[in-house]
């Protein structure tokens, strides 16, 4: 019974993809759920926030971000110093929040529009947070768009949470925070469907990776 879910997320993956992606993706779901001790896998389309009558045009379905790319943007971003604060936008369930308190990240924010993915994420990090006392999450129900970007943030992550318009408005967000309060900032950005916004607006790509032609990821840095 323990592995139906891996088994649901195989078929879903190899039914809208192909069974060479998803058997690459369920091993390394697998190895990540097990090495960080959480279950976040599956996908959500989001049909519950429909029914609530919450705008869900401009978001992409909940997927959580594969741990192959999660872990090989953590890894390349831990070669830098200053990496303590990190706000996960849309952060779902919270995966990239436990792996990045693994990374040694300590002031850690994930926002997210649905109210029951905030629910689970803090169910998460409050298990997590009691074996890390250095961690510290704080779980914001709210949209992004709407949100301010807190002035101590210095990473950012995004796994393809939502479509160009709303990416535009987010990124005009994070540089006013910038402004505010001049520091350097990056963007882990997994899927980067939309990178071009982060690049018009003066970012630049410091670490790109690619696998099987689906996983993407790439991070961004900007400094005033």
């Amino acid at each position: 019974m323990r592995f139906n879910p891996y088994l649901r997320y195989f078929f879903y993956i190899a039914w809208h993809w192909n069974p060479i992606l998803a058997l690459f993706t369920i091993y390394y779901e697998i190895r990540g759920e097990k090495k960080y001790h959480i279950h976040t896998i599956g996908e959500d389309e989001l049909n519950s926030l429909k029914e609530k009558g919450i705008d869900i045009s401009h978001a992409h379905i909940y997927m959580p971000v594969n741990y192959f790319i999660l872990e090989r943007l953590m890894n390349e971003i831990a070669k830098y110093d200053h990496n303590k604060t990190l706000l996960d936008l849309g952060c779902g369930k919270g995966r990239v929040m436990i792996v990045a308190a693994a990374y040694g990240f300590e002031q850690i924010s994930g926002i997210d529009i649905s109210k029951e993915f905030c629910n689970e994420a803090a169910a998460t990090t409050a298990s997590y947070a009691e074996k890390n006392p250095l961690a510290h999450f704080t779980i914001i129900n709210q949209d992004a768009l709407s949100y301010d970007i807190p002035d101590n943030i210095c990473c950012v992550f995004l796994f393809n949470p939502f479509d160009e318009l709303i990416m535009t408005g987010v990124v005009s967000n994070i540089l006013k925070s910038q402004l505010a309060y001049p520091r350097m900032l990056r963007v882990m950005y997994a899927n980067p469907q939309h990178k071009s916004v982060f690049l018009e607006n003066g970012f630049n790509e410091i670490f790109y990776v690619k696998k099987l032609n689906y996983f993407e990821g790439s991070i961004l840095e900007k400094t005033v």
